[in-house]
């Protein structure tokens, strides 16, 4: 039975204090999942004015009348249960390979919760089936493409609910099935909908919001990788220990430059390895000295998009909104997503960056005349080519950052007969923001790679291994489980893809913070 892993935690949805760590906690690692008693009144208020304004014939959008450019179409008390199963299946039409099932996990998740503040009025079976898929690993077959992200996610929010009504696909034990006999093994029964509860399951931004908060999830991950990874270079290019100093990062205070260089001198403290300004050279190139206010930026970046993401997590994003305490259901604009759009875009340009500035540290390891290593980092170059198709290949995922870089937020196209003339595009930038930060991972491991292949060669000038500062020691030892040195040419994607692991299961930074502490402020 699927009910998330040994002695999980039960994450408890209010509908007011979902954070990231529970989101990631329920998503990938299977935390079970139930409803406050708060929240189940909440859910039960909000669905009883449903019911009155049913009954009454009051006109309200999406209850008693057709939707987007039909919504001045009035629908009868007796077709309201049509309407709702209409709403579903004519808006299941996504396209592409489905999202993950961790994404498709946040988006029900996210659903349930912006239900359980109660202002959708669903009624609470329907949010109890929701939750027991959640918990009996039922996971809609979601595919990734079709919405404009407004009216909300429309498309991908309607293939979550059709397994909920006996319709679509989902994953179940590790196979792809029809939805009713996933549930039907679940032992989850269907469910019939009724006056709303399609319009409230689908209208809004949980699409976006799963992919890019897990993104985000993974992005802060990715920043601790990124100075892990420039203090390694520094290491390696015998860097010059004073572009750290506090004071030049006191006198222009953007916190995150601040933290990253005092990061950075943490992890390179009583390093042999690095200089003093004028002892080789004056000073370094502008990916080793710049790294604090490059990296720093991208810090401040992410920031911002973490409190938007907070936000959103614990938002009502229906239309319409239905208030309990003055019996009212009124139209509006919380489904659009364009303050998810705008942070997602934010978010790809600033992780491109950190890509950006890691090529070109790898360039100036592989590159003998600016590192002064044996060129492209192996000692029997011309017979072997080392490390030299590993620059080739961060480039290109670097040049293809920078093509998804463009924002998405700056595109709109109507709908809906020009009804909804302004759409976010957000789930469209929420996923080219994962897409870069997947890049971007891949890049630091093949620096993280490069950069401990050079510390191995300094032994030849009399440093190495033994002369680093104990936070990149810690990570050397890490990369060096996983990556032996390079001697004599072999395959290296391999290799790559081993020193990526430990990116991924947060070994890398586990070993490092055990060293040193702490080396986040998010």
């Amino acid at each position: 039975m699927f009910l998330g892993e040994k002695n999980m935690r039960k994450i408890i949805i209010t509908g007011n204090d979902l954070t990231l760590e529970n989101l990631v906690a329920v998503c990938r690692q299977n935390a079970p999942v139930g409803l406050s008693e708060d929240a189940k009144e909440r859910i039960l208020a909000c669905r009883k004015v449903v019911d009155d304004l049913v009954e009454e014939g009051r006109v309200v959008y999406g209850i008693t009348t057709g939707f987007g450019k039909f919504s001045d179409v009035i629908v009868s008390q007796d077709e309201c249960r049509q309407l709702q199963k209409n709403l579903i299946v004519t808006h299941a039409v996504g396209a592409g390979d489905p999202f993950p099932r961790d994404v498709a996990r946040g988006i029900m998740l996210l659903r349930v919760n912006n239900m359980a503040k109660g202002y959708s009025g669903c009624r609470l079976e329907t949010v109890e089936t929701l939750i027991a898929m959640l918990n009996r690993g039922v996971t809609p077959v979601i595919p990734q493409k079709g919405s404009l992200g407004a009216s909300g996610d429309l498309c991908p929010l309607a293939h979550m609910v059709l397994p909920m009504i006996g319709l679509g696909e989902a994953e179940f034990n590790g196979f792809r099935m029809a939805g009713s006999h996933a549930m039907l093994q679940a032992g989850i029964p269907t469910i019939e909908l009724t006056s709303k509860e399609g319009l409230a399951l689908i209208n809004g931004t949980q699409a976006m919001t799963s992919v890019g908060a897990l993104t985000l999830y993974d992005s802060i991950q990715i920043l601790k990788t990124a100075d892990i990874a420039a203090a390694m270079s520094f290491e390696a290019n015998r860097g010059v220990i004073d572009a750290l100093d506090p004071r030049l990062h006191e006198v222009r205070p953007h916190n995150g430059q601040i933290e990253t260089a005092e990061i950075l001198r943490r992890m390179l403290e009583g390093s042999k390895n690095v200089t003093r300004q004028g002892e080789i050279r004056v000073q370094d190139g502008y990916s080793l000295r710049c790294a604090p206010i490059v990296h720093g930026a991208t810090r401040d970046a992410v920031r911002y998009v973490k409190k938007r993401v907070e936000t959103e997590l614990n938002s009502v994003t229906d239309n319409p909104i239905i208030f309990p305490d003055t019996k009212e259901g009124i139209s509006g604009g919380n489904f659009h997503g364009q303050p998810m759009a705008l942070a997602f875009d934010f978010l790809g340009i600033a992780l491109a960056e950190l890509a950006d500035i890691s090529e070109r540290r790898i360039e100036r390891l592989v590159n003998p005349t600016i590192g002064g290593f044996p060129a492209f980092l192996v000692e029997k170059g011309g017979l072997n080519s080392g490390f030299m198709i590993v620059q080739y290949s961060a480039a290109a995922l670097v040049s293809e950052n920078k093509v998804l870089a463009h924002p998405a937020s700056v595109d709109s196209i109507p709908s809906s007969a020009n009804q909804e003339d302004h759409v976010s595009m957000g789930t469209i930038a929420a996923r080219k923001a994962r897409d870069i930060m997947r890049h971007v991972r891949r890049v630091l491991a093949m620096e993280l790679m490069c950069g401990c292949q050079a510390v191995d060669l300094l032994k030849n000038l009399g440093y190495g291994p033994d002369y680093m500062g104990p936070g990149t020691k810690a990570a050397y030892d890490v990369i060096r489980e996983v990556c032996d040195k390079l001697v004599e040419d072999r395959p290296l994607y391999d290799d790559i893809n081993r020193c990526e692991s430990v990116i991924t299961n947060e070994t890398l930074i586990e070993r490092v913070e055990d060293v040193i502490g702490k080396i986040g402020y998010l």
